[in-house]
């Protein structure tokens, strides 16, 4: 994975995969979720994480209370030394990493907490779930961070000029 390359690529890419979106958005829901999911899937099969693991590097999930709960168990910490030892409020009021990247990534890629991870990053990219409708804004800015997801829009692009 050549994480410049897809910098600037992703970055190159990402008006026209903003004029995309309200193509997408005339999608019906239904449809939506089904071909993102179809391409979610083809995408991983080929792709990796452990290879990039940008979003680790670059980006923070929102910690959820039961996230903090569950991984303060982890390190045999309060919850609330957790949160002053890792996360911060941003300015929506949500829970966040106080650095980057991500201070349970390892060397290789790997989490150090991924049995128990945050929901949000079980869930990342988020282009394999339901009501794809209500986050298409954040999937768009997902191309910035996961090549996977940029891959996904570049595909979309070709269909939807055809």
């Amino acid at each position: 994975m050549d994480i410049e390359n897809f910098r600037t690529q992703s970055k190159t890419a990402y008006p026209r995969n903003k004029k995309l979106l309200s193509k997408l958005r005339k999608q019906k829901s239904k449809d939506l979720d089904n071909i993102f999911e179809i391409a979610h899937d083809e995408k991983f099969e080929h792709i990796s994480c452990l290879d990039c693991a940008n979003c680790c590097k670059t980006t923070s999930p929102i910690f959820i209370q039961t996230d903090i709960e569950r991984l303060a168990k982890v390190f045999k910490m309060k919850p609330s030394v957790f949160v002053d030892t890792y996360l911060l409020l941003d300015e929506e009021g949500d829970y966040v990493l106080k650095t980057s990247p991500c201070p349970f990534l390892n060397k290789d890629n790997t989490c150090l907490v991924y049995e128990e991870r945050p929901k949000a990053c079980r869930e990342y990219p988020h282009t394999n779930r339901k009501n794809m409708h209500g986050i298409l804004s954040l999937t768009l800015r997902n191309t910035l961070v996961c090549p996977a997801v940029f891959e996904i829009f570049q595909d979309f692009d070709k269909d939807f000029r055809k």
